[in-house]
């Protein structure tokens, strides 16, 4: 069985294959405050400004980079909008894999620390 810490030590790997809507709602209770929008899932993590706001999208980044799977990030004076999903599955049509599971409950980890 899947586990916050067992996706926090997977590596993200290509993908070419979307997870089902079974497999999605089961990931999605893994990860604290993210939800599903369509074919991403996305999270709101706020702030007391925006140099807070800014030091954890700097915390963020090397994960990201390490694991090749970059989300698009939105920010704001105190919010950092995350929003993940795969546009190589479904033959370049985009959806949800496991990359975005991963990658989101390592940045719920380094928000965690931060905190």
């Amino acid at each position: 069985m899947t586990s916050t810490a067992t996706l926090r030590e997977r590596q993200c790997t290509p993908q070419q294959d979307a997870l089902s809507d079974a497999q999605v709602t089961a990931l999605l209770p893994l990860l604290d405050g993210w939800q599903r929008d369509h074919q991403s899932i996305t999270r709101t993590f706020s702030f007391p400004d925006y140099v807070a706001t800014l030091a954890f999208v700097n915390a963020i980044a090397p994960m990201i980079h390490e694991q090749d799977h970059h989300p698009e990030l939105t920010v704001t004076y105190n919010r950092c909008v995350v929003r993940y999903n795969t546009h190589s599955v479904n033959d370049g049509k985009g959806g949800l894999s496991d990359n975005d599971f991963i990658c989101a409950a390592r940045i719920d980890a380094i928000y965690q620390q931060a905190a």
